[in-house]
């Protein structure tokens, strides 16, 4: 598979077709791991792929040349899925440097045996003389580890993006005008809820630095390359490193005996009165990566469970806590749900909101066992502020 960004440089990677979890983010579309070859005076290889795929990846590069010809094998990020296949490369080729900066370095020593690579260390805004190209590196501390950094060739004005502006998408095309755009968008927003949404900071200051350099292409280690819509994606990581919230709103619940799937449909028909995106999400039909992506730019949230064993259901506390740890903000929320003997399950979802400092508008809605007209009610209401909220709050 041959696949050219521009004269002399070309895509070495690996398309997952199969892979379908990847540590808990669900890639329904497959992913890649992208490679790039860059042959000039001096031949560089941009990053790697997983250990498994080693093979693969030899084969790709010797399409273009003898692998042990490779000078420079730069690493953008050390995680296991950019950097597994990097031992076979490093035995391949002996004489090649290793090319990253210093905590990259120490991060590869803690998975591999690295004693007999030879490092070439660069810090930020170093370049590195192919012959007619030159390469320079900009550190992007956390974004999203902290040994983490891009690669631009100046010459070609493209932009080796590491993680940003990725997606989880296996494709028979490299590039993002050869995929319906909606499906491409939508697993970079995907990417950015579930990867890269609590380092919105460092993702800011990378962005402004971005917006300094000529790019007319993005090259990320997952999925396509960025070439003609690349302002589509920026401006989407730009709205949504701001925490730009849409006019939505989501009932996230689970239930039992039916009794809080009741008080969901009452809170979602309160909210669907306002002219406004409502969603109803069942915990255990869906999975925490959409229910991620959903909250990433929604403004409002309904989070209902019954109460087991005196605290919330076990799918609900999987969510809350997946969500606690990507840290999305500017939410308002309300908190329902039934109780048998004992209550519990609303006190453990306020804990979790109010950890992720969400402006939670009212006192839990709990209804013991099946909710009364009166609660439904009071539910639909609760719809009703929340959209309210988010109509008000929505940025357009």
């Amino acid at each position: 598979m041959r696949t050219s960004l521009v004269e002399g440089i070309d895509w070495v990677g690996h398309i997952d077709w199969t892979v379908r979890d990847f540590h808990g983010y669900a890639t329904e579309r497959g992913s890649s791991y992208n490679a790039y070859l860059i042959r000039d005076e001096k031949i560089a290889l941009i990053d790697s792929v997983k250990d498994r795929f080693a093979a693969q990846l030899l084969a790709h590069i010797s399409d273009f040349v003898e692998p042990e010809k490779i000078s420079y094998v730069v690493c953008n990020h050390a995680e296991p899925d950019h950097s597994g296949a990097l031992p076979e490369v490093m035995k391949i080729c002996p004489d090649a440097e290793l090319v990253c900066n210093a905590k990259c370095r120490d991060s590869l020593a803690k998975h591999f045996d690295t004693a007999s690579w030879k490092f070439k260390i660069v810090t930020d805004g170093d370049t590195l003389s192919l012959g007619k190209r030159t390469l320079s590196f900009m550190n992007t501390p956390m974004v999203h580890w902290p040994e983490s950094m891009f690669t631009y060739v100046q010459e070609d004005h493209i932009l080796f993006s590491m993680d940003a502006f990725g997606q989880h998408l296996a494709s028979a095309y490299r590039f993002d005008y050869q995929e319906p755009l909606d499906t491409v968008m939508e697993e970079a927003k995907k990417y950015f809820a579930n990867i890269v949404m609590l380092y919105t900071r460092p993702i800011a200051r990378v962005l402004e630095r971005a917006a300094e350099m000529q790019i007319e292409m993005i090259a990320p280690s997952h999925g396509v390359i960025w070439q003609k819509n690349i302002g589509d994606i920026i401006t989407a990581y730009e709205d949504w490193v701001a925490h730009k919230n849409r006019a939505k709103v989501l009932v996230i619940y689970d239930t039992m005996w039916k009794s809080t799937e009741k008080m969901a449909i009452a809170v979602l028909r309160g909210a669907q009165e306002r002219e406004i995106d409502a969603r109803l999400i069942h915990v255990r039909a869906t999975n925490i990566t959409n229910i991620a992506t959903e909250v990433l730019d929604s403004a409002a949230v309904a989070f209902g469970s019954p109460t087991l064993n005196q605290t919330l259901m076990p799918e609900m506390a999987a969510a809350l806590t997946y969500l606690k740890g990507l840290r999305p903000s500017d939410k308002s929320c309300v908190v329902f749900g039934s109780y048998g003997w004992s209550k519990g399950a609303a006190k453990d979802i306020e804990t979790y909101l109010n950890d992720m400092k969400f402006n939670i508008i009212r006192e839990p809605i709990q209804s013991q066992f099946a909710p009364t007209q009166e609660i439904l009610e009071e539910c639909r209401v609760a719809g009703r502020e929340l959209a309210d909220i988010a109509a008000k709050g929505d940025d357009g």
